[in-house]
């Protein structure tokens, strides 16, 4: 029986670790550090400054099962998936890696002995490509390992030369394919390696990084060289059972058959349902792994490329005939497929659904509110005998609601309508362009090579902090000014000062850095303004030295403002409490998502899908308060990753733990809280003193927030509320306690005397429009009223308008009125003229005039101005409209 995907998975971590590999995790979706990338798209993204040099993580062989998304940016295969056997937007790359430790011979020959030993796969259909002028590839495939010269094909630099960027490390490729068969390819009889179809599938592709290519295009070899190979694990798990499509792998199977469930459908019975299947099947992984690294449906950069694969999977379900939310539950199987590789994705499951069912919600509305402007716009077009949709049209409802420009097509294609595909792509490519500038920098902040330049030498920073150490003595390891090591800084100077060991927590984890003060010799005063942590092992003081100077290698005291780290430190133990308090009350789907302590507040972000009332919320700070009053010891073990996750602790949604962890208990057990985390806090839950909240919202679909303050803050806000409640109890002359029942007495008179003066308004606009009527004049035959009007604001303007059009039955009514310095348009056709005149039309060349712009339907549209008084001349052009 062939091999499962899971299996395979496992035997090729097995078959790297026995060559001496480090076997490492797959990192998260979002990139770290690295603001260039949209997604991780390939196995080697984590290891890049292994690769520059930058970075010495203590192995020198990896090897992972990377998990990747390439639906966005430079790569992009979003509009092929479900279209070929073979294109994904969610994948695992399978990967095996050598920084400075092996090199080609090696990786062939191992590459060589998985595929057919490990694998068992047939020798004479596997082909080989190598760099066109990759001798030493060549010798080693043809003389090592056996592979006949003709299988072994030599290619350019598009398809086999791999390049970071114009300069800088590179290096050939060599590739391995499958030959699946003449059943699988194009037919013809020149097919080869060169062909774009099926038949010989690349599973393999091995980089070989042994230059720097300098400016003027030289190439320089490596010192040091370096392997990168990727192996996408769908496609060896095709070719291993025997099928010729991904989707018919064990991998998908699972996926399909839910599907088949759900909609009805038979995969296999229909090339249209079948595309759609494969679409819903792939689509879902995709989502299913974005939302769990922490992305959330939204308009722009990685949230936006979320929403477009979900809502083309929902697209996709519809045309299957489910006019339902159910990609959430398609989801729940890939959690159920993937758990054994990705554990994670149990504990996030209820909170992947929810997310995917909000958005399917979501797009079930905006589908029904495009489709509605799509007819407009046919409508419009059949008036006016046009017949192409126009480009902004199509990508608005490409853009804003969701719709796939064939989806588009189709829609039309029945009123004989076509799109204007240039005007479309003339958007695309200025929102191609916005996008771009809304990721960049999206990820991570890239780290300056400076700091991974000093790590390389050696140079570390021990946190000494904990246990409420604000004060210590260290020796200066290095100094940068202006983003430069230098060995000196003089009085004035701003600068960041780095010790072998301090006291000073750098800003990491939500928690800011602390402050304080650095002295030396010669009473040399450095004024710290925050510490920061741009590596693991450094921690950075910023500042200015405000006397004296301060050398590498000089001995330094260092003093953090105790008050500020002390409240700092009641700050973020109360975020910890903060979260029991709502797992309690809303349930344990509350994840945090995101935090924020310094010395004034408290930020925490979590999961959670509808607004917590009044009394959840006085619930929550209750239970937090209760934890507080406990005064219950808090208490740090550390332990190894894998021992401190079993013990139940608590993680960050997306955070990137270490080998060893911190894990903060409070309570004798942890029965209060148990966390991984890395930041200080009280020794005692009763040092938090008081906590209170201050707002609740939400900042993202599925996403809330609430701020707090604690202890001498949390009284003063307390204060402050007293304060502004017993200035309104004076100005309404009753007592405290009595506020709000006299508040809602006075706003219920209020909404009374509003509908009385709504009436009265109504009552003067129909003695007005009776007034008017004697305004109407004849226009080519037309019955006309342009006049200008007394009306406050916009909604008046059109109860006005409707009733002068109910008297004049047949004609065209123009009326400006002027309110908070600005002028309103108001402009009606009947229902008997609107085949001749379009109210909308008639209001866009009106307008202008008034310094404004609008629009509307043939029968009514409306425009403002900032030239109220230009209304008579706007008004006057509408005779030389008719």
């Amino acid at each position: 029986m062939a091999m499962t995907g899971s299996e395979i998975r496992e035997s090729f971590l097995k078959f790297f670790e026995g060559k001496g590999h480090a076997r490492i995790a797959s990192s998260p979706l979002v990139p770290k550090d690295d603001p260039t990338l949209l997604f991780t798209n390939a196995g080697m993204v984590q290891f890049k400054n292994c690769f520059l040099g930058l970075e010495d993580r203590g192995y020198h062989r990896a090897a992972t099962s990377q998990k990747c998304v390439r639906a966005g940016g430079k790569h992009n295969d979003l509009e092929n998936v479900g279209v070929t056997a073979r294109h994904h937007t969610f994948f695992e790359m399978l990967g095996n890696f050598s920084f400075g430790d092996y090199f080609k011979k090696e990786a062939i020959a191992w590459a060589w002995e998985y595929l057919t030993v490990t694998m068992g796969l047939p020798r004479e259909k596997l082909w080989i490509t190598i760099y066109t002028d990759d001798d030493e590839a060549f010798r080693i495939w043809h003389d090592g390992m056996g592979v006949p010269a003709e299988r072994i094909v030599r290619m350019g630099e598009k398809s086999n030369f791999w390049m970071m960027g114009e300069t800088g490390p590179c290096g050939p490729c060599s590739e391995i394919l499958f030959d699946q068969g003449e059943g699988t390819g194009c037919g013809s009889s020149e097919c080869d390696v060169h062909c774009e179809c099926d038949r010989h599938l690349e599973i393999w592709n091995l980089v070989f990084t042994q230059f720097d290519r300098d400016a003027a295009g030289k190439l320089n070899p490596l010192p040091k060289p370096n392997i990168d190979t990727g192996m996408g694990l769908e496609r060896l798990a095709a070719v291993v059972q025997g099928v010729t499509s991904n989707y018919e792998s064990d991998l998908f199977t699972g996926i399909i058959r839910f599907i088949e469930k759900i909609s009805g459908r038979t995969y296999g019975k229909n090339g249209e349902d079948d595309i759609s299947i494969r679409v819903i099947a792939d689509h879902s992984r995709a989502v299913t792994f974005l939302v769990g690294d922490g992305v959330l449906p939204s308009n722009e950069g990685r949230g936006y490329v979320l929403r477009r694969i979900l809502r083309r999977a929902a697209r996709h379900g519809k045309l299957l005939g489910m006019n339902r939310p159910f990609l959430n539950e398609v989801c729940g199987v890939v959690i159920d497929e993937m758990r054994g590789a990705y554990p994670d994705l149990v504990d996030k499951a209820a909170f992947i659904r929810k997310v995917v069912e909000s958005e399917e919600h979501r797009f079930i509305e905006t589908l029904d509110a495009g489709l509605r402007i799509l007819q407009e716009e046919v409508a419009v077009l059949k008036e006016s005998d046009g017949w192409v949709i126009p480009g902004e049209i199509v990508f608005k409802l490409y853009d804003t609601f969701g719709f796939p420009t064939d989806l588009t097509a189709d829609i039309v294609k029945k009123d004989g309508l076509v799109l204007d595909m240039e005007g479309f792509e003339r958007e695309m490519a200025a929102q191609r362009e916005k996008a771009r500038e809304s990721w960049k920098g999206s990820g991570q902040e890239a780290i300056s090579q400076v700091y991974h330049l000093l790590s390389m030498e050696g140079i570390a920073t021990e946190f000494a902090g904990y246990e409420g150490v604000t004060m210590g003595s260290s020796r200066v390891t290095a100094i940068l000014k202006e983003g430069r090591s230098v060995e000196e800084i003089a009085e004035g100077d701003e600068a960041e000062v780095i010790v072998e060991q301090t006291p000073f927590y750098g800003e990491v984890g939500g928690q800011v850095g602390d402050r304080g003060f650095i002295a030396g010799a010669e009473d040399a005063f450095f004024q710290v303004l925050d510490a920061k942590r741009p590596l693991d092992n450094l921690i950075a003081h910023v500042g200015k030295l405000e006397r004296g100077k301060i050398r590498k290698g000089d001995s330094v005291m260092l003093q953090v403002e105790d008050e500020l780290r002390r409240a700092t430190e009641a700050n973020h133990s109360a975020t910890h409490l903060l979260q029991a308090a709502l797992k309690s009350v809303l349930g344990e789907h509350v994840k945090q998502s995101g935090s924020f302590v310094n010395a004034e507040r408290l930020r925490f972000d979590f999961t959670h899908f509808s607004r917590i009332d009044e009394e959840e919320l006085a619930r929550i700070e209750s239970g937090a308060n209760r934890m507080i009053r406990a005064n219950v010891p808090v208490s740090t073990d550390v332990l190894p990753l894998a021992e401190a996750v079993m013990t139940g602790a608590t993680a960050v949604f997306d955070e990137k733990y270490g080998a060893v962890v911190r894990v903060v208990k409070m309570g004798e057990t942890g029965e209060f809280s148990r966390e991984l985390c890395g930041g200080t806090h009280v020794a005692r839950t009763g040092d938090i003193g008081f906590l209170k909240i201050v707002h609740e919202s939400a900042i993202a679909a599925g996403v809330r927030r609430i701020e707090a303050v604690t202890g001498n803050a949390a009284v003063a806000h307390v204060q402050r509320l007293e304060e502004e409640l017993r200035r309104t109890a004076s100005f309404l002359k009753i007592g405290l306690l009595d506020t709000s029942d006299r508040t809602e007495k006075l706003l219920r008179r209020e909404r009374e005397l509003e509908k009385e003066i709504e009436a009265l308004k109504g009552k003067l606009a129909a003695r007005d429009s009776g007034d008017l009527m004697g305004r109407v004049r004849q226009i080519n035959g037309i019955d006309v009223l342009a006049t200008v009007v007394e009306a406050s604001d916009v909604k008046t303007l059109r109860d006005l308008g409707d009733k002068l059009r109910d008297r004049l039955r047949s004609g065209i009514i123009l009326l400006g009125s002027r309110a908070d310095g600005k002028a309103m348009l108001l402009c009606l056709v009947t229902k008997d003229l609107t085949d001749r005149y379009h109210a909308g039309n008639i209001i866009k060349a009106i307008a202008p005039v008034v310094g404004g712009s609008g629009g509307g339907r043939p029968d009514m549209a409306q425009a403002g101005g900032q030239k109220p008084e230009l209304l008579e001349q706007a008004l006057d052009k509408l005779s030389d409209l008719l």
